[in-house]
C-alpha cells in the first residue's frame, strides 16, 4: 500500500499528462473519418460548439472531482454520496473494458509504422493488407504485446517517473509532427489538379446543401461521441488525473489549457488527413473511407507520393503511435489507480494484474477476427465482431450512463456549488460559470439521453 498519494509536480506536468490522454486515437483516427463522414464544415463547427459546453462541462466536473475526493474513480464517487458507489463501479469498468482493444488498434499502429520504416510502405497500400494483417493468427497478438509492454512498463514507473516523465517529452515531439504533416498536407497537388488546400477547404467550410434535419442529428450524435474520445470523460481518466492535481494549482487555467490542446489537435489531424485523402481520392472516396480511412485509405495515399511516402507514412504512424502510447497510458492508470485506492495494492501490484487481464483479453478479441469470428447485429444497425461488441458497451452505453449519472450527482445532489469551489478555492476566476451550471443541470444530461436513446436504436 502506498503511504502517500503521488501528485503531479506542477500545473505543467498534470496539462500534459491530461493533454496526452485527450490527444489519442479519439483524434487522430477517429475524428478525421468522422469529419469525412459528416460533411466536414459541419461537423467541426458544431464539435467546436459542443467542446466549448459539453465537453468544459464534463472535464471540469472530473477533474475537480478528482482533486476534491483524492481518490480514483471507483472510490471517488462513494466519497461525495454513498449511494453513488455504483457509478464509481461502472466509472472503473469502462477503462477496464477498453485497455485490451485499445492496446490491439495500438498495436496496428506499430505494425504500419513497421511496414513504411522498412520500405514496405506500398505492400501496406495493397488491397487486402489490412485484413490479412488483423485475420493472422500470430501477428496481431505479438503487436499488441509490444505495445502493452511498453504502456505498462510506464505506469509501472509511477505518476512522476512514468506518466509526467514521457507526456513532457512525448506532448512536445508530438506536436510538431502534427504541425509539420498538417503543412505539408496543405502543399499537396494531385495529377487531375486537386489540391491540399481545396480538400482545407471542404474540411473547414460547412455546407449545408442537401442536409435534412435528420442529417444534422446524427452529426451532432457523431460530435457528442466523439467528445468522449477527445477529452477522456467518463472513464475515470480526469477523475484519477484530478486526484494527482495538487491544492494550490490553478486548475481553471489548467482545464482551459487542456481543452485548447485537445482541440487544437482534433482539428489539426484533420488538416492532416482529409486535405491528403481529398487530393489522391476525392471528396467521395474520403466520405466513404470510414473507419478505414487510417488503416486502408491513408496508405494508399502515401504510396501515391513515391519515394518520400514511405518517409511520410513513417513519420505520420510514428506520431500516431505517440498519441495511443499516451492515451493507453492513461486508460491503464485509471484502472490501477482505482485499484491502488480500493484495495489498497501496491503500484506494482495493480500494474501487474491488470495488464494480464488486458493481455487475456486482447489476446481472444484478436482471435475474434479468426478462430472465434462471429457477426452480430448491434442496436445501433452496425455488424460487429468481439472488438466493436467490447467498444460498443464502453462508448455507447456505459460512458453516457456515467456522465448522465455525474450530471445528476452534481447538479441535484450536492450542486454545482461544491464543484465550482473546488475549482475556484485558490481566488481563480471560473469562466462560463453560468453555462456550467445549466449545462450540468439541463442540458448535458438531456444531450446524453438522446445519446444513450440513438446507441440503443430507439432514436434513428
Amino acid at each position: 500500500m502506498e503511504e502517500k498519494r503521488n501528485s503531479f509536480s506542477g500545473s505543467i506536468g498534470f496539462v500534459l499528462a491530461a493533454a496526452g490522454s485527450a490527444v489519442g486515437l479519439g483524434n487522430i483516427w477517429r475524428f478525421p473519418y468522422l469529419a469525412a463522414k459528416d460533411g466536414g464544415g459541419i461537423f467541426l463547427l458544431v464539435y467546436l460548439i459542443l467542446a466549448l459546453t459539453f465537453g468544459f462541462t464534463l472535464l471540469v466536473s472530473e477533474i475537480a472531482i478528482g482533486r476534491k475526493t483524492k481518490q480514483s474513480a471507483l472510490t471517488a464517487y462513494g466519497k461525495l454520496n454513498s449511494k453513488f458507489k455504483w457509478v464509481g463501479v461502472l466509472a472503473c469498468i469502462v477503462p477496464f473494458m477498453i485497455l485490451p482493444y485499445y492496446c490491439i488498434i495500438g498495436g496496428w499502429v506499430l505494425k504500419y509504422f513497421v511496414a513504411f520504416a522498412t520500405g514496405a510502405g506500398n505492400a501496406a497500400a495493397q488491397d487486402g493488407y489490412f485484413t490479412g494483417f488483423i485475420t493472422d493468427y500470430f501477428q496481431p497478438i505479438i503487436f499488441d504485446v509490444i505495445f502493452l509492454a511498453a504502456v505498462a512498463f510506464i505506469i509501472y514507473l509511477g505518476v512522476n517517473k512514468g506518466i509526467e516523465s514521457i507526456s513532457k517529452v512525448l506532448m512536445p515531439v508530438l506536436l510538431v509532427f502534427v504541425v509539420a504533416i498538417s503543412i505539408f498536407s496543405l502543399t499537396i497537388h494531385g495529377t487531375d489538379g486537386r489540391t491540399g488546400i481545396e480538400g482545407l477547404k471542404v474540411y473547414v467550410i460547412p455546407s449545408f446543401a442537401g442536409k435534412s434535419a435528420k442529417d444534422i442529428f446524427i452529426v451532432i450524435i457523431d460530435a457528442m461521441g466523439q467528445l468522449f474520445y477527445s477529452i477522456s470523460v467518463a472513464m475515470g481518466i480526469m477523475i484519477a488525473y484530478g486526484s494527482y492535481f495538487k491544492d494550490d494549482g490553478n486548475l481553471m487555467k489548467s482545464i482551459n489549457q487542456i481543452e485548447f490542446f485537445d482541440t487544437l489537435v482534433a482539428f489539426l489531424a484533420g488538416v492532416m488527413i482529409i486535405p491528403a485523402v481529398y487530393v489522391f481520392i476525392g471528396e467521395q472516396g474520403m466520405e466513404n473511407s470510414g473507419p478505414g480511412l487510417m488503416f486502408i485509405a491513408l496508405p494508399k495515399v502515401f504510396s501515391e507520393m513515391g519515394f518520400i511516402g514511405n518517409i511520410i507514412g513513417a513519420v505520420f504512424f510514428f506520431m500516431v503511435l505517440l498519441a495511443a502510447l499516451t492515451s493507453a497510458m492513461s486508460v491503464l492508470e485509471a484502472v490501477v489507480a482505482s485499484l491502488i485506492d480500493a484495495f489498497g495494492w501496491s503500484r506494482k501490484k495493480a500494474t501487474i494484474i491488470e495488464s494480464v487481464l488486458a493481455l487475456v483479453i486482447g489476446i481472444i478479441i484478436c482471435l475474434g477476427y479468426n478462430l472465434l469470428y462471429f457477426e452480430l447485429k448491434l442496436p445501433n444497425g452496425s455488424t460487429a465482431q468481439i472488438l466493436d461488441i467490447m467498444d460498443y458497451l464502453s462508448n455507447n452505453i456505459f460512458m453516457p450512463l456515467v456522465a448522465i449519472s455525474t450530471c445528476v450527482l452534481i447538479g441535484w445532489i450536492i450542486k454545482p456549488k461544491t464543484i465550482i469551489d473546488e475549482a475556484t478555492k485558490n481566488g481563480e476566476k471560473f469562466g462560463r460559470k453560468s453555462l456550467y451550471i445549466a449545462m450540468v443541470k439541463f442540458v448535458a444530461p438531456v444531450l446524453l439521453f438522446v445519446l444513450l436513446l440513438g446507441s440503443l436504436g430507439i432514436i434513428k
